[in-house]
């Protein structure tokens, strides 16, 4: 409870400046994405806003991971979008509450070690995917309301201003790193377009941001079974996105960072946000890949940056509308198209040759999947089923024996490899049952029963034998293994000093 408790590292070296730019920089490039979510979701633009403010606040401060950000985000909004159609905002905000009270209770039944069953190819078809969405949906800004692809001079300024800044996030850090590149990306291209009155989509052409402070109120819905029955898939399907998705971009930047997160209290931390997120009006979220790379690329290392985000969030829909509603699409449109070119894993394309072809294929259809669906959950499951099978299938294939027949008469079978459903049909075609002599001794010690399949494998291997008459012997089983088989008294040879002890997976009824 302790390390709970201890929310701030206080020995850490903390770079104020740089924390408190990079939070600026990311609270500007917070504004247009939680209200494009929002407004995917169907609801009002202040809900995304007020879901990014509390999202990141909350986790900035008890999160398991300093300087990633969390907000309002593309997976969660489109699993609510139905529900917010047919039930009203109301719903929203209960499935929200609900979804955060799964996520706290995942944190503390320390779920969060699920995530070492994510192998690596699976989270880079889910960040290059990640990348794709994230600048196939700059491409919208390259259309004009009528969702016609812009020409002549229009496409030649946004074109223009977006080169510009991306210039300026690739270059500035070459001279200097005393700020952060692109912020002053964004004020310049900002400048220029106030300085010379240039006509150039903003943030107040897509909605307005002027609100208050997030209202607090419980969600307005009958509680009931019928609302509980309702609501509860979608929350299941929220709290299930959102912890994939913060999970592995804990991950990713812990790689990025050298250091490590705590997942599980990063869970929790998930949802003690969402919930008072469904409380304060909004829409609820995770952690956000884009926005954390943008903070870690700029040298945040610590929860102040997230908070300064968070809070600077809040500013500018209580304060600072006006002002920020006059930003130009077209520098933030550049910071993320530059975001979609650093998350994608280059490396991934120089290792095609290298790499099994099996992981290969897992990268390329989780990365399908996650851009072409925008399910990143699903995609992350569906690489995970894809491995565990792959998986499973090279092991099956690595059971073999060796057999010998010692000056007795009595045939030795020497197993290697794990028994286990996959491998029963291989296991069972190395024996020879009826031309074996009266006395066989099959010996694991080289081996491992894994699960019920392979203790029903050697129950049948030796019913074979005993109705020929022929005596069998298992060395080296587990007590669990010998539990398990029916006339274990009969068919094993004990060796108390040699036998291993470990479990087998049985099912429960």
């Amino acid at each position: 409870m302790k390390k709970y408790l201890n929310l701030f590292d206080f020995s850490q070296k903390v770079n104020y400046k740089t924390e408190v730019l990079s939070g600026l920089t990311v609270a500007l490039a917070l504004v247009p994405e939680a209200v494009a979510f929002a407004m995917i979701a169907g609801l009002s633009p202040l809900t995304g806003l007020y879901a990014a403010f509390v999202m990141g606040l909350v986790t900035s401060i008890l999160g398991g991971r300093p300087g990633m950000i969390s907000g309002a985000t593309g997976a969660v909004a489109v699993v609510i979008a139905s529900l917010a159609l047919s039930h009203g905002p109301e719903y929203v905000f209960a499935t929200v509450v609900l979804a955060g009270l799964l996520q706290v209770t995942a944190g503390f039944l320390k779920l969060g070690k699920l995530m070492r069953l994510v192998p690596h190819p699976v989270i880079f078809g889910f960040v290059n995917g990640l990348a794709i969405i994230i600048f196939m949906s700059q491409l919208d800004q390259f259309k004009d309301m009528n969702g016609d692809w812009l020409t002549g001079q229009a496409l030649y300024i946004l074109l223009g201003l977006v080169v510009l800044t991306m210039l300026i996030i690739w270059g500035l850090p070459k001279l200097t790193k005393a700020i952060p590149s692109s912020l002053v990306a964004i004020l310049a291209v900002f400048g220029i377009v106030i300085g010379f009155g240039i006509d150039t989509r903003t943030v107040g052409d897509i909605a307005s941001i002027k609100g208050g402070f997030p209202p607090f109120h419980i969600p307005n819905v009958p509680l009931n079974f019928e609302t509980l029955a309702l609501i509860f898939p979608y929350a299941a399907i929220v709290a299930g996105v959102g912890l994939i998705e913060s999970l592995l971009t804990l991950n990713i930047i812990d790689e990025i960072t050298e250091t490590r997160g705590r997942g599980n209290k990063e869970a929790v931390a998930q949802g003690t946000a969402n919930i008072l997120s469904g409380i304060f009006s909004g829409m609820g979220g995770c952690a956000m890949l884009g926005q954390s790379l943008i903070n870690v690329s700029n040298g945040a290392r610590a929860r102040l940056s997230g908070i300064v985000a968070s809070v600077t969030l809040l500013i500018f829909v209580m304060f600072g509308a006006g002002l920020i509603e006059r930003l130009p699409m077209a520098a933030l449109t550049g910071l993320m198209i530059m975001v979609a070119i650093g998350t994608f894993e280059w490396a991934s394309l120089r290792t095609f040759n290298r790499m099994p072809k099996s992981d290969i294929f897992v990268m390329v259809v989780v990365t399908l999947v996650t851009a072409v669906l925008h399910n990143l959950a699903l995609a992350v499951v569906v690489g995970v089923i894809i491995a565990a099978l792959v998986f499973a299938w090279d092991n099956a294939k690595r059971i073999r024996a060796r057999k010998s027949i010692d000056e007795n008469g009595v045939k030795h079978y020497e197993i290697y490899g794990p028994l286990f459903f996959g491998s029963v049909t291989i296991f069972n075609s190395k024996f020879d049952v009826l031309n074996d002599p009266d006395e066989v001794i099959i010996d694991f010690k080289e081996s491992r029963v894994v699960d019920m399949s392979g203790i029903e494998a050697l129950n049948k291997i030796t019913e074979r034998y005993l109705k020929v008459g022929k005596k069998v012997h298992l060395k080296h089983l587990s007590k669990d293994c010998q539990q398990l088989l029916k006339n274990a008294d009969e068919i094993i040879n004990i060796n108390v000093l040699e036998d291993p002890n470990y479990k087998v997976l049985v099912d429960k009824i």
